[in-house]
């Protein structure tokens, strides 16, 4: 193929690619490998074309495609997990743990890279984005994945899915029983409520949680979560529940974040906040801390989640590497 031609079939690639890549992100809970994901089924496909028949749509064939990328990326038992699917909540007064790799967690998505431009597909798509949902699918075999997500929140048929997976429409819906089970049995999230607060709530609930942050007013800030709130901080493998719990933490371990910063992105189709606390060194200056993702139930806030390893996610959230007054 030449150069235009070749460009030509990218150009009907690149509309499907944010919805691959939030299809990407279910199945590996990593936004950096649902990228590398999109990006080497583009390639596959771009190799492959002259192979395309026009049998299914060109939108169910990426599909197949970004599936066996990810496939060959689902190696071993390891599966990403929050803190809290790994261990019982810790004594806020606990010493932070040691570090994990960043392969055993479940990484935020900008809502850039996971959401078109359709609202209704957008607040369809939410649900299924939200951390704990994300979390829930590791627990699944990686085919079993698949099937789940092509039959559930993507509404592909029995037999679309069969065609992509290379199985039989009967072994599709055997895995999709097999998955529906173990989903009722290690999802229960905070989330499902979200959908019925409107946008002024919405908008109420973290400019409070904003200024509650900023003037370190933990009163305030407990009083806008759920009794049960987790706190979490990966790659700490440590996380903290409850009002009290979350008061003496962020008093005690996590003191040296008073008078932080808080710039609003988008992750997950949840709040969320490019967080910077004061240098210590220079006055006026603030460094990146975390991106937090606020996860909402019944109104209040019931998941606050600090991921940490900034070097890696302030770039891919367009964030600067410092906040200045």
């Amino acid at each position: 193929m030449n150069i235009a031609v070749n460009d030509a079939v990218l150009d009907q690639f690149e509309p499907h690619r944010r919805e691959l890549c939030a299809y990407a992100y279910r199945m590996l809970g990593s936004s950096f490998e649902a990228e590398d994901a999109v990006q080497d089924a583009f390639t596959r496909a771009w190799k492959s074309y002259a192979s395309f028949e026009g049998r299914s749509s060109l939108r169910s064939w990426l599909y197949k495609i970004t599936t066996n990328v990810c496939l060959d990326m689902i190696k071993g038992p390891q599966r990403r997990a929050r803190p809290m699917d790994l261990a019982p909540a810790s004594n806020a007064g606990t010493p932070l743990p040691a570090p994990e790799p960043d392969y055993l967690w479940v990484e935020p998505i900008p809502d850039s890279l996971a959401f078109g431009a359709d609202p209704a597909a957008a607040a369809e798509a939410k649900d299924t984005l939200r951390l704990a949902f994300v979390a829930a699918v590791q627990h699944l075999p990686a085919k079993q994945r698949a099937v789940m997500l092509m039959r559930e929140v993507l509404r592909f048929s029995a037999a679309e899915t069969a065609e992509a997976l290379q199985l039989s429409p009967a072994s599709v819906n055997s895995a999709l029983q097999r998955a529906k089970a173990t989903m009722e049995k290690v999802h229960s999230a905070p989330g499902g409520d979200a959908a019925a607060l409107d946008d002024a709530e919405v908008r109420k609930l973290v400019d409070g949680y904003v200024s509650a942050f900023e003037s370190y007013d933990m009163d305030a800030l407990t009083a806008l979560c759920t009794q049960d709130v987790a706190l979490s901080m990966p790659p700490f493998p440590l996380w903290v529940q409850g009002h009290a719990g979350v008061a003496e933490f962020m008093l005690g371990t996590g003191s040296a974040c008073r008078n932080s910063r808080l710039v609003p992105v988008g992750a997950n189709g949840l709040p969320a906040f490019g967080h910077y606390k004061p240098d210590e060194d220079e006055p006026g200056l603030w460094t990146p801390w975390s991106i937090t993702v606020l996860e909402l139930q019944d109104g209040k806030i019931a998941g606050l989640n600090y991921f940490l390893d900034t070097d890696k996610l302030f770039p891919l959230f367009g964030l600067p590497n410092e906040y200045r007054e």
